[in-house]
């Protein structure tokens, strides 16, 4: 029996949302990871209507961090009455404030969006999988593991204390109209965010969405990015990297922890969601080093920070042991479109894959027997 490994980066502009199906000739699992900004919240929509009933489960939705192209379309996802879902889920992994411990984060969307977890599934499906705790890489020992249905399995690489700590300070800055945690105010300051309402609104009252539902969010302060969760993901022979917005030091101390542990010089995986849009930020020789891969995958449309940077595509493919890594962008735009160059591909040896619709999702399907 053939099995497949699945991702799709969403028509999310300078966000992500990235779609995963994963499974057998016999049956197939999905999990979201982000939701984009709240102007290309559409693009999300479709997929979830798509949804058979009886078919339409998650094993889980993840929220990587609270920046808004990433967290605005889960809000307002979460935001239809639980009656009107046309999804389930079975855990939802994030980040929130009112169940960390020791660590702490924040920011409006984050309690926005916690909110919604507790008031739509509950407690009990947030973090189920770290029973209800932080989603975090401690500072020694083995990396958190989680086995979801069918032997997917994903090792945790980012975020570590140091980064969620760092982040507390930005959360608290950003939250001034209620207290971190007070999900019942946060609740009724999420009814009066129009952007984010469905048609019959949050709480019953009866404002419609307006024009702010087209506008793109500021992105919020870049140490969200520290907090990002990334994991790896194995399934079968199959394996890929999902970085968000992560860090590249914490995530290459956590590839070597992993390496060590498993008596490797290099990690192989099938792809690498690019981090942070291709920035050149986060992608650096250091991690670099420690990764070989055919596929490097990155989700932007160039809007508002005009990503990828040159800087970090030419270091991917500088890089590479793969004899060919291909590139594979979900938008064409004026800020990748340089990689479309015969000669330079022959030149440097790579390839490319561009998403030249304006309505589906560019895809990227792994099969192993």
């Amino acid at each position: 029996m053939s099995k497949f490994l699945q991702i799709e980066m969403l028509l999310a502009a300078h966000g992500d949302a990235l779609w995963i199906e994963y499974g057998s000739d016999t049956r197939t699992r999905r999990i979201l990871i982000d939701g984009g900004p709240i102007g290309t919240y559409e693009s999300l929509q479709a997929k979830i209507e798509a949804l058979k009933p009886g078919a339409n489960g998650f094993e889980a939705i993840v929220l990587t961090h609270v920046d808004t192209d990433h967290v605005d379309g889960l809000v307002r996802l979460f935001a239809h009455k639980k009656s009107e879902w046309k999804f389930t889920t079975k855990d939802v992994w994030f980040n929130g404030w009112n169940h960390l411990a020791n660590v702490n984060l924040g920011g409006n969307q984050g309690e926005f969006f916690s909110a919604l977890i507790v008031n739509r599934i509950g407690h009990d499906k947030w973090n189920k999988a770290f029973r209800g705790g932080t989603i975090v890489v401690p500072d020694a020992g083995d990396l958190p593991r989680v086995k979801l249905a069918d032997n997917f399995v994903i090792t945790l690489l980012s975020p570590t204390p140091a980064k969620l700590e760092k982040m507390k300070k930005a959360w608290e800055k950003d939250v001034k109209s209620f207290a971190e945690g007070d999900l019942d105010a946060a609740w009724e300051a999420l009814a009066k965010q129009k952007k984010y309402l469905p048609d019959k609104t949050l709480l019953g009252s009866t404002p419609e969405i307006d024009a702010e539902l087209e506008k793109q969010a500021k992105p919020d302060n870049a140490a969200a990015n520290g907090a990002s969760i990334a994991f790896l993901a194995e399934f079968g022979e199959m394996s890929a990297l999902f970085l968000g917005d992560a860090h590249a030091d914490a995530v290459a101390a956590s590839i070597e922890r992993l390496l060590i542990a498993r008596g490797d010089a290099r990690l192989q995986v099938d792809a690498v969601k690019v981090a942070h849009h291709g920035s050149k930020a986060n992608v650096s020789d250091e991690l670099l080093a420690l990764i070989e891969s055919p596929h490097w995958l990155i989700s932007t449309s160039g809007a508002q920070f005009k990503h990828p940077d040159e800087e970090a595509i030419k270091r991917i493919i500088a890089r590479s042991t793969h004899p060919k890594p291909t590139l594979h962008f979900n938008y064409r735009t004026p800020f990748n479109e340089m990689w479309d160059d015969d000669a330079l591909r022959s030149k440097l040896r790579y390839a490319t894959v561009y998403n030249d619709s304006n309505s589906e999702p560019l895809a990227l399907r792994l099969e192993r027997e």
